[in-house]
């Protein structure tokens, strides 16, 4: 069978190839600028639908199916961009769709009648180009990543893509803020974009194209089931071994169990904890300090070797004993504790995700790994918000409930894993 392997620039070439640690530093730019695009526009969707004639069904309809399309679809492009190795093509066109899609949101009040319709258009666009890079993009930082340190890597990366999701919305509140209208901020959306497409465009010239052989077949676990009797489904996405299987199912619990921000800021301001002027700067420190927790686990998943995240479930089940109190301090507290696990759960467990995974799978693995994040999250979501309104100690007792049966999935995944890498081990 012909293989597909590692392609590098000649050595000829006028550029120089970029050091492991300064290209995970440019995807970690390209996050940052991108973030500041979709996350800025996030921040005023609802508003700047309203502005023009929007219902709030409507608005609630557009956000959901949005939320719903980035995060199914990456099961479709995951897969495909493993089986036909365009892993940069993917990378491109996704964050090329947010580029255009929400400063293009700038033309909108200016269309008549039709401002509402395009702008919905757009906003489901930027949330398709999410779901069309995000698997690819992941599986190339996670080869640059490799020479490093798959946790330090992803730490770094998750820490200035949380840069990005500060400044966005920053940004675009002070441009609105100045221009007395939201449009303007959309427009100047249009900087980050480019940037974005810049560094990638540049990482692209220097890294080439890491594609690995079709053939690769290492892995922490064989799965060798015969064609005939595969699924579409099965076929569909490369037979990821069962050790994967289990730690999704860890990493679908313990997100269960985080609760989110949304019910807490709720409890915030319905309790009278703090003064609904104060929820914006907490949910801005629960960002600095999930960044923090994005470098921090995952210089040490690096050097624990994956253990250290058996310390995530004790983090989210303590996240509604303290978010919930109504004390202010020990509230604020818990909602730094919450950013603190929102940081390992979306930077560390991917550096998992790329150990237990062969390389020519891992955009098909991070494709299905965010869709089952994301059921978890919506499921959770429903729980906390029906659980709070009947009884607070049931929530803490449901949210400890879940984070075991995550602690014991993480212990089987590790477990599994450290016992393959010693089978495949030389002697």
């Amino acid at each position: 069978m012909k293989k597909r392997t590692i392609k590098r620039p000649p050595a000829n070439a006028d550029l120089a190839s970029w050091s492991p640690w300064r290209t995970v530093v440019g995807f970690g730019v390209v996050s940052l600028a991108a973030d500041m695009v979709y996350e800025g526009a996030r921040s005023v969707t609802g508003p700047l639908l309203a502005s023009l004639g929007a219902s709030a069904v409507l608005v609630g309809l557009i956000s959901g199916a949005g939320e719903a399309m980035a995060l199914l679809l990456r099961l479709v492009s995951g897969s495909w961009a493993d089986r036909s190795g365009r892993y940069w093509t993917f990378t491109f066109a996704g964050y090329a769709l947010t580029a255009i899609c929400v400063p293009a949101l700038a033309i909108t009040p200016f269309v008549a009648g039709a401002g509402l319709a395009l702008a919905c258009v757009l906003i489901l666009g930027e949330r398709v180009g999410k779901a069309i890079r995000s698997p690819a993009k992941t599986a190339l930082l996670a080869h640059a990543a490799a020479a490093i340190g798959l946790g330090r890597g992803f730490g770094v990366h998750g820490a200035l893509d949380q840069v990005g999701a500060v400044a966005g919305p920053l940004l675009v509140a002070a441009v609105a803020a100045a221009a007395g209208s939201i449009w303007p901020a959309m427009a100047v959306l249009v900087v980050p974009g480019a940037v974005a497409l810049l560094v990638l465009a540049r990482i692209r010239r220097s890294m080439g194209d890491p594609v690995e052989s079709r053939d690769d077949t290492r892995s922490t676990e064989a799965t060798t089931a015969p064609d005939h009797r595969r699924s579409r489904l099965w076929r569909l996405h490369g037979q990821l071994p069962r050790v994967f299987w289990l730690f999704a199912g860890a990493s679908a619990a313990t997100t269960a169990g985080l609760v989110t921000f949304a019910v807490i800021s709720y409890h915030l301001t319905q309790d009278h904890v703090v003064p609904l002027a104060a929820v914006p700067l907490i949910y801005a420190a629960a960002m600095g300090a999930e960044a923090l927790a994005a470098l921090g686990s995952g210089w040490l998943f690096d050097r624990t070797k994956g253990r250290v995240l058996l310390g995530l479930p004790l983090l989210v089940a303590a996240v509604p004993v303290l978010a919930f109190a109504t004390s202010p301090m020990i509230a604020i507290a818990g909602v730094v504790l919450w950013g603190a696990a929102g940081g390992v759960l979306d930077s560390t467990v991917k550096a998992l995700v790329a150990d237990l995974v062969p390389a020519a799978r891992r955009a098909t693995a991070y494709g299905v790994f965010a869709a089952v994040q994301g059921a978890a999250a919506i499921a959770g979501g429903v729980m906390a918000g029906a659980l709070y309104e009947r009884s607070l100690s049931i929530l803490i007792a449901a949210v400890a409930a879940s984070q075991v049966v995550a602690l014991v999935l993480l212990i089987a995944t590790l477990h599994r894993h450290r016992g393959a890498a010693r089978t495949q081990s030389p002697a």
